[in-house]
């Protein structure tokens, strides 16, 4: 079990962020750039010392007021988006570094690290040094590495990043079959990929300055989106205004009627959540009835897997809001940067939710997916 509940300041930034984990459970952290992260990480991998707080792994106090265990005694793992490998060892070397730097004599240690080797279906690279290694190789050693001291904690940064297409889904696969087989290791996974969550993750934190804005199930935090940011990477479009009785109003007054999914009280912060399929364009004002009809203008057109992806730009709190069409329905709507349109989405397909103060979903204004 992790307990963390630590507070850092850097200059004007200011970190302040407590959670628990239960035993086995993978917490991924995601936010935007800036929001912590990477601080949180330095604090868990003992490199930043809080101001402020305690950090507690399996029942053993690592941080508190009188209290620093320093990171090579921590019993933390690393696998970040660079493999790190010692150049002049081999694979089998590097896996076998931590095990003999704990103490533990050259024999065993290296069948140790021939084990995790095979287990990372790597046990082939032994006797390679990483210059002899592909990027997703090199990622499948360090692995095993992070792993060959037992951590009682592993800290994923984003691991993927830095692989090719191919590459990534094997190693993604692999690490969720590894982590599975190590029900007592405790994970932090930070990242800026939706899929990395969703394939890993239990839970997910977001951070935005230093605070948790949302936190919760990962399909559950992935599908209804409270932030902005949380929005974007889980591909929806959300409108923050406040709560009425038909669905949100933004601060300019435009209601957005949807189908509240909790209670919140009228004039209280909330957001508007739907999918960009859900979003209609026309060129005309649409016939028919739908309750959400708003003139926009289309600000860029952007390949979106097999669909194209409407954005819109101009002023405004439809800034940034997406619809995703056909491109056979973009042709026939001859849509171009610039244009005026009509949009329509159903009320059915808004979902509204409330959120917090601290939630941060005030730039006022509609933000959409990325």
């Amino acid at each position: 079990m992790i307990e963390v509940d630590v507070g850092v300041s850097r200059g004007e930034f200011r970190l302040e962020v407590a959670f628990t984990s239960a035993p086995g459970e993978v917490v991924a952290v995601l936010g935007p750039n800036g929001a912590g992260k990477s601080t949180l990480l330095d604090v868990l991998a003992g490199l930043l010392r809080p101001d402020t707080g305690h950090l507690t792994v399996n029942g053993r106090r690592l941080v508190d007021k009188s209290t620093f265990v320093p990171p090579f005694r921590r019993g933390v793992g690393l696998l970040s988006q660079d493999p790190l490998l010692f150049p002049h060892l081999t694979a089998l070397g590097n896996v076998a570094f931590g095990p003999r730097s704990l103490g533990q004599r050259r024999r065993p240690a290296e069948a140790r690290a021939r084990e995790l080797l095979a287990d990372v279906d790597a046990e082939e690279l032994a006797n390679r040094k990483p210059r002899a290694m592909s990027g997703g190789q090199q990622q499948r050693v360090a692995l095993a590495r992070a792993l060959a001291t037992e951590p009682g904690l592993l800290l994923l940064d984003e691991p993927f990043a830095a692989l090719d297409v191919n590459a990534a889904p094997a190693l993604r696969g692999l690490v969720r079959r590894m982590l599975r087989a190590k029900p007592d290791t405790q994970v932090v996974l930070v990242t800026h990929d939706p899929l990395d969550a969703l394939v890993l993750a239990d839970r997910v934190l977001v951070l935005d300055r230093g605070r948790i804005v949302e936190e919760g199930p990962t399909r559950t935090v992935l599908s209804a989106p409270r932030t902005a940011f949380t929005a974007r990477i889980a591909g929806m479009d959300l409108v923050a205004g406040v709560a009425h009785e038909d669905g949100v109003r933004t601060p300019d007054g435009v209601v957005v009627a949807g189908q509240r999914r909790e209670p919140v009280a009228d004039g209280e912060p909330a957001v508007a959540v739907f999918r960009p399929a859900s979003v209609a364009v026309h060129v005309e004002p649409p016939h028919g009835s739908p309750r959400n009809v708003f003139a926009a203008v289309v600000g860029a057109l952007e390949p979106h897997g097999d669909m194209v992806r409407v954005r819109m730009g101009g002023p405004g709190w439809l800034t940034g809001l997406t619809a995703d069409l056909t491109p056979p329905s973009v042709a026939d709507l001859e849509l171009a940067p610039g244009d005026e349109v009509y949009l329509a989405v159903k009320a059915v397909e808004v979902d509204v939710y409330g959120v917090t103060a601290t939630m941060g979903a005030w730039p006022n204004r509609t933000s959409g997916p990325t």
